[in-house]
């Protein structure tokens, strides 16, 4: 809306805003909407921690494992539904500093408004169905699967008619290659289905120690405002009769180059400022956990951001943590069923192998933020390999 307002203020004639034109740069209005989600999610935090327990929304941790069980019997009662925080500091940053009319930021707030409103669903039915005996323990997995998939084919869709006029964008780039392999919309559209719905339970089934899935979600957040960045900003505005478009990065890089995703830098911004803020409650012991309301959205839009600047495959290395606490759960599931109860874990997801292991729930986050910052390095230095 400010963005709105001072594009508002600087068309009338002799205003005092013609010379002001910080506020089209995308970097600084990414920093903008970083401090304000840093800002909105330690203010409004304690405020909503509180009715959380008068509404007495509490974890109650149940592990098909006595010694795990043990472990995380302190989390019993913390409130949790705290991504309530993260979406209005996101949203806060979102709508005060980014351009509304871009229309792959109007699909990322539909993302979060979609994958938030199940996860808040499913919360609230498996939060509330000790003390009101005539709710459920929650939504089945495949009334959950089911919604997922319906955002995910609506993204998707609505996704690639955006994108179908740009040659780069319905193909398909993979890592140390610079060439892209072609797409028809039915693989562009399913490819974007799968990811964004695999991306969402993947954290959220990484949301299950203090501090874990939002400090990894940090690191995350932060590669993707460079790939949008990249993929859409110019790194000099020299512009030639062969280049009328100025020098661009993502030629520059041989990636990519798709026109209007670098206004996805504000709204990633505000995620990453969402996830520091969140973090002072969420930081060992933590006051209020993420929830499904949180893990959903956040872990779609991860997905959301890899198929908009087309890089898909980079994701599985750019969210390396994420995607090992998912295969963890797979092999887990298929191995135990395969050989009728063995399993290869101690317990899956894999951060709660290492925490039965004997490290300690701050050691086991620690070293999975420490994972993530090397995947994000691993990832930003494939940028330059081509």
């Amino acid at each position: 809306m400010i963005y709105h307002l001072l594009e508002y203020l600087r068309s009338g004639q002799d205003t005092p805003f013609a010379g002001f034109y910080a506020y089209e740069n995308v970097l600084f209005r990414s920093i903008a909407a970083a401090l304000v989600s840093i800002v909105i999610s330690i203010l409004a935090g304690p405020r909503i921690i509180r009715w959380l327990m008068r509404m007495k929304i509490g974890d109650r941790p149940e592990f098909h494992h006595a010694a795990l069980n043990e472990l995380m019997r302190e989390r019993a009662n913390t409130p949790t539904m705290g991504g309530l925080i993260i979406l209005l500091a996101i949203f806060s940053g979102v709508l005060l500093w980014a351009d509304l009319s871009n229309p792959f930021v109007q699909k990322a707030l539909f993302v979060m408004i979609w994958f938030g409103g199940i996860g808040a669903c499913d919360d609230w039915l498996k939060l509330t169905a000790k003390t009101h005996p005539r709710n459920r323990d929650g939504l089945k997995p495949w009334e959950k699967l089911a919604c997922q998939f319906g955002g995910a084919v609506l993204v998707g869709w609505f996704l690639y008619l955006n994108l179908r006029q740009i040659d780069d964008a319905v193909r398909l780039w993979l890592p140390f290659y610079k060439y892209g392999i072609p797409l028809a919309g039915a693989v562009f559209t399913i490819i974007a289905i799968l990811y964004i719905s695999a991306t969402s339970n993947a954290v959220n089934l990484t949301d299950g120690m203090d501090g874990l899935a939002s400090g990894c979600l940090g690191i995350v957040s932060f590669v993707l405002i460079v790939l949008c960045y990249v993929a859409s900003e110019k790194m000099s505005y020299s512009q030639t009769s062969e280049n009328p478009e100025g020098v661009m990065w993502a030629r520059y890089l041989l990636l990519p180059h798709i026109p209007q995703a670098g206004e996805l830098c504000v709204f990633y911004a505000a995620i990453m400022g969402a996830m520091l803020g969140f973090l002072w409650y969420n930081c060992h012991p933590a006051q209020v956990f993420m929830g499904d309301i949180g893990s959903l959205p956040l872990g779609a839009a991860m997905g959301y951001g890899a198929i908009v600047t087309r890089h898909e495959i980079l994701l599985l290395l750019i969210g390396g943590v994420f995607i090992m606490e998912l295969i963890s759960v797979v092999l887990q599931v298929s191995y135990f069923k395969y050989t009728r109860g063995k399993r290869i874990f101690r317990c899956a997801p894999i951060h709660h192998h290492f925490h039965l292991s004997g490290w300690s729930e701050p050691q086991v986050v620690v070293r999975f933020w420490l994972l993530e910052v090397a995947f994000a390095i691993l990832a930003l230095a494939t940028l330059k390999l081509r």
